[in-house]
């Protein structure tokens, strides 16, 4: 008789993820690419902005000046005009060029360029994420680490979109994908391929794994028919965190 799987187990299995190589045509424009996308310099580009805000108020719905806040991937700043001034927010971002000279530089305490350069005796009341989780091949530790930082009674908010839904899918095939292809005569899936190495069915079971309590809403009409997923997320099962970020430690 065959012993069943355990799904967070095989999930786990998954990770550390490999990025696909871009084709060298892509590579070539794929900054200029990614920094006009952050910036809805094109036509495609403009209506996935205003789409998104969606994510940006789901996320930060709960904020006060209250409440400290560390948000991952915080890409050109983009979600600060969301957030309420004052109070402590720090943010984690490698690519220090989507916001240096950025005004909004101002309303941030620190900056961190890997979620593991986060002093381990910073507590958080908030954790954020705007459309970064489905970029990290190492998501569970990035996961883990956010879940220690976590203050008691604090809550981990990450908007994503529906990657791996036949909706999402569609959407940016009609859209940017079109426009890419008309403008360049190239494949925008494989620049997608490369950038969401993670499913949103990926990042919510691991959310769901890591912490006690989860609600999941959709902009759209359940899982398929959505574009993005708002995840929040309270609880953190510690325990799990601590064996998830030895694990990968080793």
């Amino acid at each position: 008789m065959r012993s069943a799987v355990d799904p967070t187990e095989a999930l786990l299995a998954r990770f550390p993820k490999t990025r696909p190589p871009l084709p060298p045509r892509i590579a070539e424009i794929y900054a200029r690419q990614y920094a006009e996308n952050r910036a809805g310099e094109t036509t495609a580009a403009s209506l996935s902005q205003r789409l998104e805000r969606w994510m940006h108020r789901q996320v930060a719905a709960d904020a006060t000046p209250a409440k400290a806040t560390l948000e991952l991937g915080a890409g050109n700043l983009n979600q600060l005009p969301f957030e309420p001034d004052g109070g402590a927010y720090d943010v984690v971002e490698p690519f220090a060029e989507l916001f240096e000279g950025s005004p909004r530089l101002a309303r941030v305490r620190q900056v961190y360029a890997d979620v593991a350069e986060v002093p381990g005796n910073a507590r958080y009341d908030r954790i954020t994420s705007v459309a970064c989780l489905e970029h990290i091949c190492d998501l569970p530790v990035a996961l883990a680490r956010s879940a220690t930082l976590l203050a008691p009674g604090g809550v981990f908010r990450a908007a994503i979109p529906s990657e791996g839904g036949l909706l999402w899918k569609l959407g940016w095939s009609l859209t940017t994908g079109l426009e890419f292809r008309l403008r360049h005569g190239l494949d925008y899936g494989l620049l997608m391929a490369h950038e969401h190495v993670n499913e949103a069915r990926e990042i919510e079971a691991l959310v769901r794994a890591l912490f006690a309590e989860v609600t999941v809403r959709s902009f759209g009409i359940g899982r398929q028919l959505s574009l993005y997923r708002f995840i929040e997320a309270r609880g953190p099962r510690q325990e799990v965190a601590e064996a998830w970020l030895r694990r990968f430690a080793a």
